[in-house]
């Protein structure tokens, strides 16, 4: 029997209109909405269903309003599934613990919604993120590690997506360091809008903050396991789950190892549940040559829910 490996998209997937058909045809997704209002205090289907870019970018606003799309979805499709795994990418994995059972649909909706205003407000001066593309990780690595020894400040790989995509996170030095580094060696580093040094050590205040939170929760073991982004392994249990995840914030996002695990573990078919088909499209990057072997496949609308 086929593994199945259920995925959810992070911030950079929203789209407008997200969400609006099953909403409408299922009163619990439109609830569902409507708690991310009730707790963001943002009129989350206005600025997503009918919005402009802009709006839709605001990290407060996005992170309920795409786990809201990244849920309700896996509820219109889950009759129809039978997954052996699931892995979320960064804002993606709390999607996975409501999935998996880990957290209820509502406790993922109000943690997502803290960790939304959280990270919006943790900017410090100086502080933000760039992606690089076109270099190997070993070439990453070494541009992050001359970065920091030129300019004395904090730098660090944030996110790990494909072989040739990566995100690094730090200060404005270390961060203009790493940018001539990589031109130097024929990548490209492209500033992120961003309000701080996500997936690094600089938002330690607000990661306490949520860590304290979801403390409150209450923490399940899961149905079926969870690949973590900080280690790309599943935990046995929910206390070591509720730990991994109080470090998520500030830990890296180890997506192309996740990939790679969760291969490793027998996963064949890759379904991504939420608009766009980022991770579906980062799948051939991430499995290399054994693509042939794979099959993946994206889960976006409740049509496309309805015809699995």
């Amino acid at each position: 029997m086929t593994k199945t490996g259920i995925l959810f998209p992070g911030q950079g997937s929203q789209e407008k209109g997200m969400g609006r058909d099953v909403a409408e045809a299922d009163s619990a997704a439109l609830d569902l909405w409507k708690l991310a209002e009730r707790e963001s205090g943002l009129a989350l289907r206005e600025i997503y269903w009918d919005g402009e870019p802009a709006d839709m970018a605001d990290t407060r606003a996005l992170q309920p309003a795409l786990t809201v799309v990244n849920l309700t979805l896996w509820l219109a499709a889950r009759d129809r599934l039978a997954p052996s795994a699931t892995a979320g990418h960064s804002l993606g994995e709390f999607a996975s613990l409501g999935a998996s059972g880990i957290l209820g649909v509502e406790d993922c909706v109000r943690a997502v919604t803290l960790r939304g205003r959280l990270m919006a407000d943790c900017g410090g001066a100086g502080h933000g993120m760039a992606a690089v593309v076109k270099l190997a990780q070993d070439q990453v690595e070494e541009v992050v590690a001359q970065a920091v020894k030129q300019s004395g400040k904090e730098l660090r790989i944030a996110n790990y997506n494909t072989p040739a995509q990566f995100v690094i996170s730090g200060e404005a030095e270390a961060l203009d360091a790493a940018e001539t580094l990589v031109k130097a060696a024929k990548g490209r580093a492209i500033r992120l809008a961003v309000s701080g040094a996500f997936h690094s050590p600089l938002i330690k205040e607000a990661a306490d903050e949520f860590a304290a939170f979801l403390d409150t929760l209450a923490w399940k073991a899961p149905a079926f396991p969870v690949f973590h982004n900080a280690t790309a392994l599943p935990e046995p249990d929910a206390a070591s789950i509720k730990a991994v995840m109080q470090r998520q914030m500030t830990s890296s996002v180890l997506w192309i190892q996740t990939m790679r695990a969760m291969w490793g573990a027998g996963v064949r078919e890759f379904i991504e549940i939420g608009p766009k088909g980022v991770l579906f499209k980062m799948l051939k990057a991430n499995l290399g040559s054994e693509e042939e072997k794979w099959s993946g496949l994206n889960i976006g609308s409740l049509e496309q829910a309805g015809e699995l």
